[in-house]
């Protein structure tokens, strides 16, 4: 027991690790030591408890920032409601008619006003509905549950039944769904008979965003028109995409809508896509045979393609099971001969 207590309370050493007479040991072996001082050296066992996480967390200091707006769209709140208010008053003032003009447009703005809140909560709801849709038909694809894969299919057809498009897809699906026992095969038939179609079009909407902001690079002479060129496309396209599939996006559903889009990429590496699109673009020999300025406008519009497909994952209410969805590769070929056939004719005016 002395001797234990004597190991256990030896005063602490210095040691140098490189030293020759400092041997490591592990903690599974037990080799004697060799002429000098043994250390032993413990790894970090998985198993081992570990203190919470809110240990290693920083603390957010948003308590004195939520304060601070809180009062901030208070006092603009009060100084928009007491200016309509002295101007109603001096429009009584002055004439009964002005003063019943001016209640009547302050209530016609009221209105609009109810009626833009309630129509960005009805879009962030369509859009909530849509993300937790496609999860629930994903997990009865992967389980093969028949009845998640009925409750989501019909939730999946109630979102359609204002699209004339889809009457065809609804009618087929409904009549699987009567039919098929196999939770996986009917997501499989609803993507082939009920979302094909809307994939084709998301395909060209992608395709056409593309090949504008492809051909906008090659021939602007304005590093900031491109950019502003290709923030107005991607917006644009992802709006497109989201009312496609049933998202009817407002300004606050497209902010939410587009913070999902970067967070799809970044979680797929598609921002850091730029060096390997240009390896492909280079792999397939188009810099031998096109201009820098139409390489360039070729990856832009590849890159375009990619927030696109990012677009499409996102916006779509059920997930690609028969088909693993658009690749650039599918918009590489056309992209690439639409710049070859703008950059043909571009020397052929200047040969003329």
């Amino acid at each position: 027991m002395t001797d234990q207590t004597s190991k256990l309370s030896r005063k602490p050493t210095a040691f140098r690790l490189d030293d020759d007479t400092v041997h490591l040991k592990d903690a599974h072996t037990d080799l004697p030591p060799v002429d000098g001082t043994l250390i032993s050296q413990d790894t970090l066992d998985e198993d081992d408890p570990r203190l919470p996480r809110s240990a290693s967390t920083p603390k957010s200091g948003q308590g004195f920032a939520k304060w601070f707006f809180i009062g901030l769209g208070g006092l603009i709140s009060l100084s928009i409601g007491l200016a309509i208010d002295s101007l109603i008053r001096d429009l009584f003032a002055r004439t009964d008619w002005l003063g019943w003009l001016g209640v009547a447009l302050t209530a016609l703005a009221v209105l609009g006003l109810i009626g833009l809140i309630v129509r960005e909560l009805t879009g962030v709801f369509r859009l909530k509905r849509i993300d937790d849709l496609r999860d629930r038909l994903q997990s009865a694809a992967d389980d093969d549950d028949a009845r998640a894969a009925q409750a989501g299919l019909k939730d999946l057809l109630s979102l359609y039944q204002d699209r004339p498009e889809t009457a065809l897809g609804r009618k087929t699906l409904a009549g699987h769904m009567r039919e098929v026992i196999d939770g996986r095969d009917l997501v499989k038939l609803a993507e082939r008979d009920l979302l094909s179609p809307l994939d084709q079009e998301a395909r060209k909407i992608v395709m056409n965003s593309a090949k504008r902001v492809s051909l906008v690079t090659a021939v602007s002479p304005r590093a900031l028109v491109d950019l502003l060129m290709v923030l107005f496309e991607n917006m644009r396209t992802i709006r497109r995409l989201s009312a496609l599939y049933g998202g009817r996006p407002g300004t606050l559903g497209f902010i939410r809508l587009a913070r999902h889009v970067v967070t799809h990429l970044a979680v797929t590496g598609g921002m850091a896509a730029g060096d390997s699109l240009a390896s492909q673009v280079l792999g397939h020999g188009v810099a031998a045979r096109l201009s820098a300025r139409l390489g360039e406008g070729v990856i832009n519009g590849l890159l375009t393609a990619r927030i696109g497909i990012a677009a499409i994952a996102v916006c779509r209410p059920a997930p690609f099971i028969a088909t693993k969805g658009p690749t650039v590769s599918e918009f590489m070929g056309e992209l690439i001969s639409s710049e070859e056939i703008d950059g043909d004719q571009k020397n052929g005016k200047r040969a003329t």
